[in-house]
């Protein structure tokens, strides 16, 4: 236990100063750094002893390749749980599931389909023209 000295107290007399016990506390594991792999909070065991309880990283939820909005039905997990999912727990079932969001899949199925119908267009026009030139 430390005897810690608050700067506010600096101002009363010597003999009013408060004195509080604080407990020291190190880290459980090898790591001795504060960093952000080795986030830790302060907690109160039934014994009433204070220890550190390591926290783990917040993780972020997939994002969409294309709009990057987060990918719904996909666990915000990190790389090494990832790996360890079931394939239909990684992924969406349907095109580009698991990589793009449902919006993003549309338009790029409308885009291919309108595509493709320019294309017939252009050729149904093209024949037309050349039966004209045959004509006159």
């Amino acid at each position: 236990f430390i005897l810690r000295w608050h700067p506010q107290d600096s101002h009363s007399s010597p003999k009013a100063r408060s004195e509080t016990m604080v407990q020291r506390l190190t880290y459980k594991r090898r790591h001795c750094y504060n960093t952000k792999s080795n986030a830790v909070k302060i907690i109160k065991t039934p014994g009433g002893k204070l220890t550190f309880q390591y926290t783990e990283k917040k993780r972020k939820s997939p994002k969409c390749g294309d709009c990057g909005t987060k990918l719904s039905g996909i666990p915000a997990v990190g790389p090494k749980v990832m790996r360890t999912l079931k394939k239909r727990q990684r992924k969406v079932s349907r095109a580009y599931g698991g990589s793009r969001c449902h919006s993003c899949v549309r338009t790029r199925i409308v885009r291919a389909f309108l595509i493709e119908e320019k294309k017939i267009v252009k050729a149904v026009q093209r024949a037309q023209k050349s039966k004209d030139n045959k004509k006159k």
